[in-house]
């Protein structure tokens, strides 16, 4: 039995190698094809917007990543409602937004006569955070989890973040496969979700970091694993624990499902927290 185990593990290992191989070859022929930059897939984006996170949850300073939504700015006070609702759910990984108004810039992106820019905190800062406490942590995939009765049950659909250069929440949300509306009035539905791994050793580290992280004002963390376990109905490796965190667009998902047009920009860039306000302040401000 052992034997055959290893096998498995050095075809698994195989299979890995060549799968790698195969991505630098597509990257590269790319880069030939069109002579201009790399395909970059959202691991490796994924991978530097951590290294960039410097938010500290213990004194509550640092930058965070954020998502930056465009909205046309008739839109404004019914499109802050909605985010509203639903990050007070708990449908978010913070409640510090920014709005910014025409032709001011965030990160490459300036608004435009018309429109607004919605930043919200991405939930990738949690795994920066992580990072920056000693903890390897891998983000794996994003994809839709099944909630029924307020209970999450599993992943339905799911997008390697090393097997793409889009977002996999975005594609989703593009998709049009959430149901949060249905999930507020109802209790089941269809929510954005992304998953990484940890190792089984830093367990003790993780739980305090994240526990840091909520006293802080972060949400969102759905559900740890047990070290060797299916978390959500997604194997983890060996000697990893799984962490599952709501993905930080579903705000963004809401919107659309009442209609409303909204450009979605995940994992744009970076902002310090001092300059994100709560949206109870904002909510209260526009509603004047």
């Amino acid at each position: 039995m052992k034997i055959g185990n290893w096998k498995l593990e050095i075809m698994l290992i195989q299979d890995y190698l060549i799968y790698k191989l195969y991505i630098e070859f597509v990257t590269r022929r790319a880069l030939l094809k069109n002579n201009g930059p790399p395909l970059q897939f959202m691991s490796s984006k994924i991978e530097d917007l951590m290294f960039r996170t410097t938010f500290d949850p213990l004194t509550g300073e640092g930058d965070v990543i954020v998502n930056i939504s465009l909205i046309d700015e008739k839109d404004l006070t019914d499109v802050v409602n909605i985010f509203k609702m639903a990050i007070m759910s708990g449908l978010s990984a913070s409640p510090y937004v920014k709005l910014f108004h025409e032709n001011e810039e965030i990160g490459d992106i300036v608004v435009e006569k018309g429109k607004v820019g919605i930043a919200t905190v991405c939930s990738i800062t949690i795994d920066g955070v992580l990072l920056k406490a000693g903890i390897p942590v891998n983000p794996i995939l994003g994809g839709i989890v099944q909630i029924k009765k307020g209970t999450p049950v599993r992943f339905t659909d799911i997008l390697m973040y090393a097997s793409t250069t889009i977002d996999p929440l975005d594609v989703f949300v593009s998709q049009k496969q959430t149901s949060i509306i249905q999930l507020l009035e109802t209790g089941s539905g269809n929510i954005l979700v992304n998953l990484r791994e940890a190792p089984m050793a830093a367990r003790n580290d993780i739980e305090r970091t994240l526990s840091d992280m909520m006293d802080a004002g972060f949400s969102g963390i759905l559900e740890v694993s047990e070290p060797n376990t299916r978390i959500l109905d997604v194997p983890v490796k060996r000697d990893y624990l799984g962490i599952a965190v709501i993905g930080g667009t579903n705000p963004m998902a809401v919107v659309q499902e009442y209609g409303i047009p909204i450009q979605i920009n995940a994992m744009s860039t970076m902002i310090n927290i001092d300059n994100l306000i709560h949206i109870n302040e904002i909510a209260a401000a526009i509603g004047k």
